[in-house]
């Protein structure tokens, strides 16, 4: 016959018994410890000198050159205003100083209106800027025009703000 303390023993010994093993498979340490980690944050790359600079002549070079990539309208109009024409002195500038890029002035119109007008405006419009920087002394045969009427909006509404960025002329190098 077994006694009642005999009952739990058996599960307390089989515990026991258990703990034993698991610990005894436990990992020892290592004789020797791997060296720190190494702070790296005080280590820098080395320094490009060109990183973060435009390349001469590219489309980067000229935005971060001129006054501006573009000229804006007045609506229903492809007249050059006074802003305008200090923007295209700018970029006959940077043009001079590239004699061998090509650029594209791109003709552009707010939404309202027919497709075919709004076209036709963009036409006018990239023409106009063309000739003004002709004027100012950039070959004819380096510059393309392109309209793009309403299609490539820059703003998107129908308020006049947006209508006000969405009449222009871009000048886009060629690469």
């Amino acid at each position: 016959m077994t006694s009642p303390g005999t009952k739990l023993l058996g599960p307390k010994l089989l515990l026991a018994v258990s703990l034993l093993a698991i610990g005894a498979c436990a990992k020892k340490p290592p004789k020797e410890l791997p060296p720190p980690p190494v702070d790296t944050s005080a280590q820098q790359a080395p320094v490009d000198p060109n990183a973060g600079r435009a390349i001469p002549g590219s489309q980067a070079d000229f935005v971060a050159s001129v006054l501006a990539d573009r000229v804006f309208f007045a609506t229903d109009s492809s007249d050059i205003d006074q802003p305008s024409q200090g923007t295209l002195q700018s970029q006959a500038s940077w043009l001079a100083k590239y004699p061998n890029v090509r650029i594209t002035v791109e003709g552009h119109a707010d939404e309202r209106g027919t497709r075919e007008y709004n076209l036709a405006l963009g036409d006018r419009r990239a023409n106009s800027a063309k000739n003004s920087l002709v004027a100012l002394g950039v070959s004819a045969g380096r510059i393309t025009t392109i309209s793009y009427g309403k299609e490539r909006p820059d703003a998107i509404g129908s308020d006049e703000a947006a209508y006000a960025k969405n009449r222009r002329a871009v000048t886009v190098t060629v690469q």
